[in-house]
């Protein structure tokens, strides 16, 4: 589907840029809360580690800080590193948008290594004018889909 002109196109894909800059900052800062306000109230999460999605503002939040505690104690830190980000705007408006994400973990006084490859298959929708992850769905490279 044509995306429009070209102005529009770079400006949707900055917008949507800035989006997962912030969304990712947040989560890598273990702000939880922060974080779950980047979804819709009902946004879903599957990661590739749980058998059910999680869904909702309230378990997203709790997800994370669970995580960020966990890291904390063991003394790592996780940046997620988001390419190739590919926007596909549909007829309803939302957007389908495919990333590469890559988590890099780095131990306390150790090297940084790649922990996790991944593809991530969202589906952002604009609430009150700015955009929202209504579904998230994350793949593993090292495991069959």
């Amino acid at each position: 589907m044509p995306m429009g002109t070209s102005s529009s196109v770079e400006s949707l894909y900055a917008e949507v840029q800035q989006f997962y800059a912030r969304h990712m900052h947040l989560l890598d800062a273990g702000d939880g809360e922060g974080w779950a306000l980047t979804f819709t109230e009902d946004g879903s999460f599957a990661p590739p580690s749980l058998p059910e999605p999680i869904v909702g503002r309230d378990a997203l939040a709790t997800g994370v800080n669970k995580a960020a505690a966990a890291l904390a104690e063991a003394g790592e830190v996780h940046r997620h590193l988001l390419s190739m980000v590919w926007v596909q705007p549909r007829e309803d408006g939302e957007l389908s948008v495919r990333s590469y994400a890559q988590i890099v973990a780095t131990p306390r006084g150790g090297s940084p290594r790649l922990h996790l490859m991944c593809v991530c298959d969202d589906v952002l929708v604009r609430v009150d004018g700015e955009l929202r992850v209504r579904e998230r769905r994350v793949t593993r490279d090292d495991r069959h889909p």
